[in-house]
């Protein structure tokens, strides 16, 4: 059973540690690696050796975070779960960790207790709200840098401050995030305005195989290994196409399911209204936000749009 800690001792746990390896979440997005970023540097200011450690390629588009990867050529004293809701996020080259995770900084409801300590703020619309909090506890000037990594982290996983997890403190926290140097212009325009052609070409595969389901309130879409390859689509480009069934008009759950390079399938559920889709995901193994959730399915697609569809009906 983990420790559940405040943010003082979650900061007394980092400051007297030594080599600290900061593990992301799989298939990384802009707040596990934004979150991770920001602490990386908060640390190394303070003359840790840290590191950050993802089972999956990093998006060059990020490459503004000036993160340290794990080289492998120390070995890890301390270690650090960001944004990881659970053990199945972790992903096989760092599933070697899962059994000596010491400290898990997180803001997912279903988080699962897997870590020595877990710092949880479940209210936080953004894991880097937190890992704000954190910084701002350390005996470390905050930077530019810093500042970049976290409203990077802020921004992504609010939808740009639009999905329901944003709070009154999510604003506060981006405002002072700006104050501090931010490059807000600058990272909406690369985060929420551009898109790749990569991008763009699978996004029109995944609305090819767009399918209504329970009277057009539920709307789903997927995409294959083999168009993913032919787009030469990365993960950043993937996770974008994941809220577009639930814009459309009447959907109250969208589903976006894309295969795995496993031969699995990634489903992503966005909700509106009554729906839950953390209970959608739990369900099936994933877990995440009351709005915004996950899971991975092993097995064929027509099985794995079924095993979804059966727990979208019974919260629809």
């Amino acid at each position: 059973m983990t420790e559940q800690i405040d943010l003082a001792k979650a900061v007394q746990m980092l400051t007297q540690a030594e080599d600290i390896l900061l593990i992301c979440h799989k298939n990384p997005d802009g707040d596990t690696l934004g979150s991770a970023g920001a602490l990386l540097h908060a640390l190394q200011a303070i003359g840790k050796r840290t590191a950050i450690f993802c089972s999956d390629p990093i998006a060059d588009r990020y490459d503004y975070m000036q993160l340290t990867l794990y080289d492998g050529s120390w070995e890890p004293g301390f270690v650090v779960a960001v944004d990881v809701a659970g053990t199945q996020l972790f992903g096989e080259p760092a599933a070697k960790y899962l059994k000596r995770v010491d400290l898990c900084i997180d803001h997912h409801p279903s988080n699962s207790g897997y870590a020595e300590a877990t710092l949880l703020d479940p209210e936080a619309g953004a894991n880097a709200e937190l890992v704000y909090q954190l910084i701002g506890q350390m005996p470390v000037e905050f930077t530019p840098v810093m500042a970049d990594c976290l409203y990077t982290g802020v921004s992504t996983d609010t939808g740009c401050f639009k999905f329901a997890n944003t709070t009154p403190r999510t604003h506060h926290i981006a405002a002072e995030l700006m104050e501090r140097g931010a490059s807000f212009v600058k990272l909406n325009e690369l985060l929420f305005e551009s898109k790749s052609q990569r991008r763009l070409a699978i996004e029109q595969i995944a609305l090819s195989h767009l399918e209504y389901h329970f009277d057009g309130r539920c709307a789903l879409m997927y995409v294959t290994r083999e168009e993913i390859e032919n787009t030469g689509a990365d993960s950043n480009d993937l996770e974008g196409i994941t809220g577009i069934p639930r814009m459309i008009e009447g959907v109250v759950v969208g589903i976006t399911m894309r295969q795995l390079e496993s031969g699995s399938y990634k489903v992503s559920v966005r909700t509106a209204g009554e729906i839950d889709a953390c209970k959608i995901c739990a369900a099936l193994g994933g877990g995440g936000h009351i709005r915004a959730s996950g899971c991975e399915f092993f097995g064929n697609l027509e099985n794995a749009k079924a095993a979804v569809l059966a727990e979208v009906k019974k919260q629809i």
